[in-house]
């Protein structure tokens, strides 16, 4: 209901956000500087039950990420700041608030330039993501929809701190990502792991340059693409690095890759698994276009994850555990300020052979978002979207949602 309340404040009263702040604010001659964003969503969906319900929620969970939220049924809220220390040294700390639930640290990191008129900065903390195209697109007025794509958001059924112990137990969780169990270690069930987290950054050192035709990232952090960690479990450290090259206005060509061990030392040790760190890893790669051009925009992004946890057992499983993903996304200006959009996405899996069938490790998923957003002001942006999902196995195998978004920032 309190989603319902905002989005109607949102459209019928825009006038009324003309009291709130349009830009950021700044304090101490531009020392002190704090924004935010704050976005209401809400959907239906036509799920079997939807008859004895007012509006049916994601039965199947396409859209809940790694926070136990789904991403069509929330209110938001992130407050950011920076603090200008010197014209060398920096601080950048952001917080959120999902769902009415106490403010979690999202960011907070110390930015260096050793050289203040170069675009070169070492950055140490809670860092922004080195890896891929959509993790730097996060923020809601950022998105074209409404959903997220799946290779960001979809929860796979592998998890860090529980473990198959063998291709049966692996291929009896195809499409419950959303709630897992294994017989090794965490036995509770529990959401998986997506591809690439876009709820959490991971914490460590960043280097980041850039100039006219080329942006370089490099960082180590403690978790891993689909793990972050603040606080490291086991021991390893992720190494990631991002290219993205603007050969020509408007169009941006980026490469992405990243290796870490994934696995928990609690759950490795349940097992009676060694060397953990040499072995079990999650090494990812990426590619992504973006095209501008007029009234058009074009994206193309796509992962390729393999992970290799620990065989425990027969049936073993074939390593190793492959997942692709691959969309490609547009939108069209209408007239200034409305727009329409649309988005084909794509998550596959690698086969493994159990006792009695082969088939992918995890049900493969496919997601149709059309939609558009209209500005009610300038930093008050409507979204409507509608989505299509499928996929073969799980507790839903084929759902559509409606859902509309409000979304502001200053």
């Amino acid at each position: 209901m309190t989603l319902i309340t905002t989005l109607a404040i949102g459209v019928s009263l825009p006038a009324a956000a003309q009291w709130l702040p349009s830009e950021p604010i700044s304090f101490d001659g531009g020392r002190v500087t704090v924004g935010g964003d704050v976005s209401a969503t809400f959907s239906c969906s036509d799920a079997a039950n939807a008859s004895s319900r007012l509006c049916a929620d994601d039965t199947g969970f396409f859209n809940y990420s790694d926070y136990h939220h789904s991403t069509l049924r929330m209110l938001r809220v992130d407050v950011a700041a920076v603090v200008k220390a010197t014209d060398r040294f920096s601080i950048l700390g952001e917080v959120r608030s999902e769902d009415g639930d106490l403010p979690q640290p999202y960011a907070l990191y110390l930015r260096f330039r050793p050289w203040p008129a170069r675009a070169f900065d070492v950055q140490v903390g809670r860092v922004p993501p080195t890896f891929g195209a959509f993790a730097r697109r996060t923020y809601a007025a950022d998105n074209l929809l409404i959903g997220y794509p799946l290779a960001y958001q979809y929860l796979t059924s592998l998890r860090a701190d529980s473990l198959p112990a063998n291709a049966d137990e692996l291929l009896r969780m195809r499409g419950r990502g959303w709630l897992s169990s294994f017989s090794a270690g965490n036995t509770t069930p529990a959401p998986g792991l997506p591809l690439a987290s876009a709820f959490r950054w991971d914490t460590g050192v960043q280097l980041h340059a850039t100039n006219q035709t080329v942006d370089a990232s490099f960082s180590v952090t403690a978790g891993s693409l689909g793990h972050p960690l603040v606080r490291d479990d086991n021991g390893g450290k992720q190494v990631a690095a991002r290219l993205a090259f603007h050969p020509t206005p408007g169009l941006i060509v980026g490469l992405s890759g990243s290796r870490a061990p994934y696995i928990a030392r609690a759950a490795a040790r349940s097992a009676g698994v060694e060397n953990m760190n040499a072995n079990f890893t999650q090494a990812a790669w990426g590619a992504d276009v973006e095209y501008s051009r007029d009234y058009y925009l074009v994206r193309f992004e796509t992962i390729v994850s393999d992970w290799r946890p620990p065989l425990l057992g027969t049936p073993r499983m074939e390593l190793p555990l492959r997942a692709t993903s691959a969309l490609v996304e547009a939108r069209y200006k209408i007239r200034p300020g409305l727009y329409a959009a649309a988005r084909l996405d794509h998550l596959g899996f690698s086969e493994i052979t159990g006792s009695s069938t082969r088939a992918e490790w995890d049900a493969p998923v496919s997601r149709v978002e059309v939609g558009g957003g209209y500005p009610l002001q300038r930093n008050l942006l409507l979204k409507l979207s509608f989505q299509h999902n499928t996929r073969p196995a799980g507790r839903t195998m084929d759902l559509n949602l409606a859902a509309a978004q409000v979304v502001f920032w200053f």
